[in-house]
C-alpha cells in the first residue's frame, strides 16, 4: 500500500479489465504470430501502461531494470512480430508478489520478486517470452471478444492476478467494488490460451539459444515457493480458500512443460550472470508499501500498523493490503477524506454497492481505537442462496486522511476481524526507522559451507531452510558445491 499522494485515486476502468491479462498456463497448438503489432493495439496498450504500473508498485528504473528490459526485448525478437524490438515495452515492476502480465501492444511486465525467484537468465527468458506470446497470439482481444460475449463486464471491475496465490472475483455486484486489491480480481486467460503461451515461451527459447528446459524449473521454483506460502501462510493446501475462483497452481503445469522438451537440444543458462545483475534487488515488502512481518502490517510512511487475526494471512499490494481466511476477507485502504466518517463511510459502502445496488450500513457506531478517532457501519447482503455481512471501520488519522477496513464475511460472523480492527494504532519515529528492506545477497559457497549454516544468514526467523532451499532451487537432498553462488535473503538499506 503506497503512501497517500499515491494511492487515492479511482479504481481501473472495467475496460482495462479486458485488456490486461496474468499469467503463466502450458500446452496446445502455437498459433502464427507473424502479424506485426497494429497502431489500434499500440494506442490500447499507451492508454493503460501509465495506470497499470501505478497499480503494480510502478516502474524500477537502474541496471537491474535494464537488464531485465533488455532480456525482453530480445525474446520479443523471436516471436516473428514485426519490429518487435521497437514495440515491445518491458518493465520491472517494484512489487512484492510473484506475477507476470502482458498488455495488448507489446506491453509486457515482470515483478521484482518473481525476478528475485529465477535462478538463471533462461528461466527470465521463459517467463517473458510467456509473456510475450500472450501478446503475439493476440490472446487478450480474444479474451474481450468473448467476454462481451458472455456479457460479463458489468461483473469484473479491476484486474490483477498473482501467478501464485490465485485471484477471487465474488460473483455479483458487490465485488465491483470489493477487494480491489491487485493480487484479488483477475480476468484470466482460458487454459488453453496459457498451454498455447507456454509453448511459444519454449520456442523463444529455442530460438534464442536458451536452455528450453527452463520454462519447467521457473515453474517448479513458483510451484515450490506456492508450497511453501500455503504452509506459512497456515493454509492446509497450496491455493487461496476454496470459496474464492483460482487460477491453475504452477505445479499443474510442471510436467507439461518438461515433456515439451524432451528430445529437444539445451542451450545456454547464463546463471552467474543473471545472479550478479540481480544482486542487491529488493526482496519482499517495500517499506514504502508498508511491510508485513508475521500476522503485524506496519507502515513506516503512513505511520500506522495493525494485526491481523489468528488464522489469517495477508497480501500487500500497492493501493490496499489484504487480510484472506476461511472466515472472511478484508482490505485496508483509504478514499478521499472531507472530514466526516459517517460520510467517509457510506461513501463506500455506495462503492462496494455498485451503481445498480443502494448498499448500506443499518447505522453508524462511533468509537475511539488506541486513541485514533473511529466509525464503522454492517450491512447484510445476500450473495447467491445465502448471506454475507459487509463491514466498513473507518480511523481518522488527521482532518484530511482517513483509512478504513472494509471486510466480508458469512452472515453473523463480522466479528471475525474485531480483534483487528481494534488493534489500529499509530507508530512511533523510532518503530517507523526501524523497518528496513530485504534484499538479494549473491554469495559464492566457500569450502565447508553448508545449506544449514548458510540459510542462518536469511533474514528470517522461521522455516530458514526452507526459504533458503526453494530461493535456491535446491531439493530436498540437493547439496552445495564450493564456488558455486546461492542466494540469501538478508537485511539492509
Amino acid at each position: 500500500m503506497k503512501k497517500k499522494t499515491k494511492i487515492m485515486r479511482a479504481g481501473f476502468a472495467s475496460g482495462l479489465a479486458l485488456a490486461v491479462t496474468a499469467c503463466m498456463g502450458g500446452g496446445g497448438s502455437v498459433p502464427s504470430a507473424s502479424t506485426p503489432i497494429t497502431q489500434q493495439e499500440a494506442e490500447l496498450g499507451a492508454k493503460y501502461h501509465p495506470q497499470f504500473m501505478a497499480e503494480f508498485g510502478g516502474a524500477m528504473t537502474g541496471p537491474q531494470a535494464n537488464y531485465v528490459e533488455q532480456i525482453g526485448k530480445n525474446v520479443a525478437v523471436q516471436s516473428g512480430l514485426g519490429n518487435a524490438r521497437e514495440s515491445f515495452t518491458v518493465s520491472l515492476l517494484n512489487s512484492p508478489v510473484n506475477n507476470a502480465f502482458a498488455v495488448p501492444g507489446g506491453y509486457i511486465y515482470s515483478t521484482r520478486q518473481l525476478v528475485s525467484l529465477m535462478n538463471n537468465e533462461a528461466e527470465l527468458a521463459g517467463v517473458l517470452g510467456h509473456e510475450v506470446g500472450h501478446v503475439a497470439a493476440r490472446h487478450s482481444q480474444r479474451r474481450q471478444q468473448a467476454a462481451q460475449r458472455n456479457s460479463i463486464l458489468g461483473v469484473l471491475g479491476a484486474i490483477g492476478s498473482s501467478v501464485l496465490l490465485g485471484d477471487s472475483s465474488i460473483g455479483n455486484t458487490l465485488s465491483r467494488g470489493f477487494l480491489q486489491g491487485s493480487q484479488l480480481l483477475t480476468l484470466r486467460f482460458s487454459r488453453k490460451q496459457e498451454l498455447e503461451a507456454d509453448d511459444l515461451g519454449i520456442l523463444y527459447l529455442q530460438r534464442a539459444g536458451y536452455d528450453p528446459k527452463a520454462m519447467s524449473t521457473v515453474l517448479a521454483s513458483l510451484a515450490a515457493q506456492n508450497s511453501l506460502d500455503a504452509r506459512l501462510q497456515g493454509r492446509d493446501n497450496a491455493t487461496v480458500p476454496e470459496w474464492a475462483s483460482t487460477h491453475p497452481d504452477p505445479a499443474s503445469r510442471v510436467q507439461t512443460a518438461l515433456n515439451k522438451t524432451q528430445g529437444l537440444p539445451g542451450g545456454v543458462t547464463n546463471r552467474d550472470t543473471f545472479l550478479s545483475r540481480i544482486d542487491g534487488m529488493i526482496y519482499g515488502d517495500d517499506p514504502e508499501q508498508g511491510v508485513i512481518e508475521g500476522r503485524q502490517f506496519i507502515h513506516p510512511e503512513l505511520r500506522l500498523s495493525f494485526t491481523a487475526p489468528q488464522g489469517f494471512y495477508m497480501v500487500n499490494g500497492t493501493r490496499a493490503v489484504s487480510i484472506n481466511g476461511q472466515g472472511g476477507k478484508a482490505q485496508l485502504t483509504l478514499a478521499p477524506y472531507s472530514g466526516d466518517l459517517d460520510s467517509y463511510i457510506r461513501q463506500q459502502f455506495q462503492k462496494l454497492g455498485g451503481e445498480n445496488n443502494n448498499l448500506a450500513p443499518a447505522s453508524i457506531q462511533r468509537t475511539t481505537v488506541n486513541g485514533i478517532p473511529a466509525a464503522y457501519g454492517t450491512a447484510r447482503v445476500n450473495n447467491g442462496n445465502s448471506q454475507v455481512d459487509v463491514v466498513v471501520f473507518a480511523y481518522e488519522f488527521a482532518n484530511d486522511r482517513a483509512y478504513h477496513f472494509q471486510a466480508i464475511t458469512p452472515a453473523g460472523n463480522s466479528n471475525a476481524f474485531s480483534s483487528m480492527f481494534q488493534s489500529m494504532r499509530r507508530i512511533t519515529q523510532r518503530e517507523a526507522s526501524s523497518v528496513i528492506p530485504r534484499r538479494i545477497d549473491v554469495v559464492t559457497v566457500q569450502r565447508g559451507d553448508t545449506i544449514s549454516g548458510l540459510a542462518r544468514r536469511m533474514a528470517y526467523d522461521t522455516a530458514q531452510i526452507e526459504r533458503f532451499r526453494v530461493l535456491n532451487a535446491l531439493g530436498s537432498n540437493d547439496t552445495l558445491r564450493a564456488g558455486q553462488k546461492v542466494k540469501l535473503v538478508v537485511r539492509g538499506r
